[in-house]
């Protein structure tokens, strides 16, 4: 189990280095009123297969950590602590509305009907999808019984 947190861990650079170039493009599509290409679609997609075996990763890590268990078993026990409350609901439940954003986002993108349209829609569903993606990772700064190293250890 400790690898596939390892991977998890690893996994989540990938992830926001794909959303932000994501991000990045949008950002210029939009301003710069630049066409959406082929190249745009390939790395939004990219985004959404990272959070596709993310959310695969994440959900073996929940189920098979306990934390499932742990909830159904003593609910008040576990949104008493903050540790445990982060990782068994906040952490779940906002990353699958994240992965929701992505798939929801994708699809909006590829039915808009004008390249400005890709764009816009591309910069707000996968934007969103950031902005919780960077609020819901157990980051160092976070409190000790939240917090992950930058790089995990094996």
């Amino acid at each position: 189990m400790q690898h596939l947190l390892f991977t998890h861990s690893i996994l989540r650079w990938a992830i926001l280095l794909f959303g932000i170039w994501t991000l990045l493009n949008a950002i210029t599509g939009v301003f710069g009123n630049r066409k959406y290409s082929p190249t745009d679609n390939k790395i939004n997609l990219f985004f959404m297969i990272g959070c596709d075996i993310q959310l695969v990763l994440g959900l073996i890590l929940y189920f098979n950590n306990g934390w499932f268990d742990m909830l159904k078993n003593s609910t008040k026990d576990v949104m008493k602590d903050a540790g445990m409350r982060f990782f068994a609901m906040e952490h779940f439940l906002m990353m699958l509305i994240v992965w929701l954003l992505v798939h929801v986002g994708r699809s909006m993108v590829k039915r808009a009907d004008t390249d400005a349209k890709k764009h816009k829609k591309s910069l707000i569903y996968f934007g969103i999808a950031i902005l919780l993606i960077l609020a819901m990772i157990p980051w160092p700064f976070r409190s000790t019984d939240i917090a992950r190293d930058w790089l995990p250890k094996l």
